[in-house]
C-alpha cells in the first residue's frame, strides 16, 4: 500500500526514496487534541526573546462585507469540493506539524544519496548556490538531517508559541462559530482561529525549506498552497487567519535562517589538508588512523561537524560529556573486541540479521534521526496533542539529536578510530560500511538522546523507548560495523545529551 503522502504530493518531490513513512500513517486520525493547551503562548521559546517579538495586528471585526466575503469564500469551496479535496481536508486535519514533519522525512531520504566520483578520482560536492546541478544539494546524510529536522522543529514550535500568544490575545472566533451557518468538516475546537496555527506552521515551512531543500521550491509551494486551502474548505479558518499566521510563521522562520547560516555547519565540511592533520594526530599517539575504504577513497563525511553550534548545551558542557578515548588499538581490549566484531560477521543469527537491517537506515532513507521520527510521531497521534506542544515534543527531540550528531562528530574525529574491516578484511559487513570513524557509534549516540527525551515525555513508554535504543546500538555490532566501545559510549553520550533538554522541557512552561 502506498504512503498516502505520496498520492497528494507532486511526483517528483519524492523520486528516488525507498524507504516510504509506515502505513500506520495511512491510518491517522484527525487531529483532536484532549487539551488545546491555549495558554501556550507563554511557554518558554528557543530562539524568540518574548512571544510578541514579531508583531501581529489586530484583526478587522468578523463583520461587514469583508468578513462576509471570506464566510463567501468556505462556502464556494465547500460547494465545489469532490472527493480528493475532501482526502486533502482529512489529510491536513490530522495536524500539521505531523504532516510537515512526514514532508521534511521523506525529502531527507530523496537526498541521502553520496555523490558518485569524477573520472580522476576526486568527489563532487553539492552547491547550495546550484542545487539543481549535479551532485544535488543537499547531501542529506545523518548529521545534515538531524539538523534540518531540529531546524523544522525548533522553527515550528516558536512560531506556534507566538500564534498562541495572538490567539488569546485577540480572541477571534471560528468562522463556524461566527457565522452558525458555515460547516465545519473537522471537529470543532475552542481555540481561537487569528491567527491560524496552520498557517503558521506553512510559513515556517516556506522558509525553512527554501534553505534545507532549495530545489524543492515549486513542489513545497504547491503543498502550502494544498494545505491553506484545505484548511479554508473545512471551514476552520477565514482568509484573514490564514494569512496573519503565513506571515507571521515567515517572519519567525527567518530567525532560525539567520542563525543557520552562522552555526558553522556551512564549514563542517573541512578539507584534504584537515583530514591528513586528524590522521597524523592519531599516528602520533601511536594509533592506527581511519582511512577511508572506498575506491576511490572518499573524503570523510563532515568531518568538522562537531564545531557546529548546539541548541541544548554551550561548548564547555560539549567538552564535559565527551567520551573518553577508546581501547588503544594496540590494546588487547581493542582485540577481544575486534575479535567478537568478526564473529558476529561469520556467523549471524536470522534476528541478528533482522535487527542489523531493520536499525540500518542508510542511503536513500530519512536516516536514523528520521527513523526516531516516525517512531516519535506514532506515539504522539495517541496521545491526543494540541499542535503547539507536538511542535515542543518535536522541538526537544530533534534539537537534542542534532546536539548528539555534534557530540559524536566530536568525538569520531577526534580519536579517528578505523573501523572493523579496516583492521580485518575477513569482517563483512550487512548494512553497508560509512565513510567515516568508528568511535563512537552515531546510532547509538542519536538514539541514547531520542530515548532520554522520548522516555521524559511518554513517561509509561520509557522502558520501551530505552529497548529500542539499546537494539538499534547493538545492531551495530550485529552489522559488523562498529565495535562494542563505540556502541556503549555512544549510548552513554546521547543519553547524557538527551538529559540537557530534558532539563529544557522541565522549565519550558508546558508541563508533563
Amino acid at each position: 500500500m502506498k504512503n498516502l503522502l505520496l498520492i497528494f504530493l507532486i511526483p517528483a518531490l519524492f523520486a528516488g526514496c525507498n524507504k516510504e513513512v509506515d502505513d500506520v500513517s495511512l491510518a491517522y486520525p484527525v487531529l483532536q487534541p484532549t487539551k488545546t493547551d491555549a495558554n501556550a503562548g507563554t511557554w518558554k521559546t528557543m530562539l524568540l526573546t518574548t512571544p510578541d517579538q514579531i508583531a501581529v495586528s489586530a484583526p478587522a471585526a468578523a463583520t461587514g462585507p469583508d468578513y462576509t466575503a471570506q464566510i463567501n469564500e468556505i462556502k464556494s469551496l465547500q460547494a465545489k469540493l469532490n472527493d480528493d479535496g475532501r482526502n486533502q481536508v482529512n489529510y491536513w486535519g490530522a495536524g500539521a506539524v505531523l504532516r510537515w514533519n512526514e514532508i521534511t522525512r521523506e525529502l531527507i531520504a530523496k537526498y541521502n544519496l553520496p555523490p558518485v566520483n569524477n573520472p580522476d578520482g576526486t568527489y563532487p560536492a553539492p552547491d547550495a548556490n546550484n542545487p539543481l546541478s549535479y551532485p544535488y544539494f543537499p547531501f542529506a546524510n545523518p548529521p545534515y538531517a538531524a539538523r534540518a529536522y531540529a531546524y523544522v522543529s525548533a522553527a515550528c514550535y516558536d512560531a506556534l508559541v507566538a500564534c498562541y500568544h495572538y490567539k488569546k490575545l485577540y480572541n477571534r472566533s471560528a468562522p463556524y462559530v461566527v457565522n452558525t451557518t458555515v460547516n465545519p468538516l473537522l471537529p470543532k475546537t475552542d481555540l481561537p482561529s487569528y491567527p491560524s496555527e496552520d498557517a503558521t506552521v506553512a510559513g515556517v515551512m516556506w522558509e525553512m525549506m527554501k534553505l534545507l531543500f532549495p530545489g524543492e521550491q515549486a513542489a513545497i509551494q504547491a503543498k502550502i498552497n494544498e494545505h491553506l486551502q484545505a484548511r479554508i474548505a473545512a471551514g476552520m479558518n477565514v482568509r484573514s487567519d490564514i494569512d496573519a499566521g503565513y506571515a507571521l510563521g515567515r517572519a519567525v522562520a527567518n530567525l532560525f535562517v539567520a542563525r543557520a547560516r552562522t552555526d558553522r555547519a556551512g564549514t563542517a565540511g573541512g578539507s584534504m589538508v584537515i583530514q591528513k592533520q586528524f590522521e597524523d594526530a592519531a599516528i602520533a599517539r601511536g594509533e592506527m588512523p581511519w582511512i577511508s575504504q572506498e575506491n576511490p577513497k572518499r573524503p570523510g563525511m563532515l568531518m568538522l561537524f562537531g564545531r557546529v553550534k548546539t541548541w541544548n548545551f554551550d561548548s564547555a558542557q560539549l567538552l564535559s560529556i565527551r567520551p573518553p578515548a577508546p581501547p588503544a588499538t594496540g590494546s588487547e581490549q581493542f582485540k577481544k573486541e575486534l575479535e567478537e566484531v568478526y564473529n558476529y560477521a561469520k556467523n549471524p543469527t536470522r534476528d541478528q540479521i533482522r535487527i542489523a537491517q531493520y536499525w540500518a537506515d542508510g542511503v536513500g532513507t530519512y536516516t536514523p534521526p528520521g527513523h526516531w521520527n516516525a517512531i516519535a510521531s506514532d506515539e504522539f497521534v495517541k496521545l491526543g496533542l494540541s499542535e503547539v506542544r507536538w511542535a515542543r515534543n518535536l522541538a526537544l527531540l530533534n534539537t537534542a539529536m542534532e546536539d548528539a550528531a555534534v557530540s559524536c562528530w566530536d568525538a569520531k574525529y577526534l580519536y579517528f578510530n578505523p573501523r572493523p574491516y579496516q583492521m580485518d578484511t575477513r569482517i563483512k559487513t550487512v548494512v553497508g560500511l560509512p565513510n567515516f570513524p568508528s568511535y563512537t557509534s552515531g546510532h547509538s549516540t542519536f538514539s541514547g538522546s531520542a530515548s532520554t527525551v522520548l522516555g521524559y515525555l511518554v513517561k509509561n513508554k520509557a522502558a520501551s523507548f530505552e529497548a529500542m535504543a539499546l537494539e538499534a546500538s547493538i545492531s551495530r555490532l550485529y552489522g559488523a560495523i562498529h565495535y562494542r566501545s563505540d556502541c556503549e559510549a555512544g549510548i552513554a553520550c546521547g543519553q547524557r545529551v538527551g538529559g540537557f533538554a530534558v532539563t529544557r522541557a522541565q522549565n519550558d512552561g508546558a508541563g508533563d
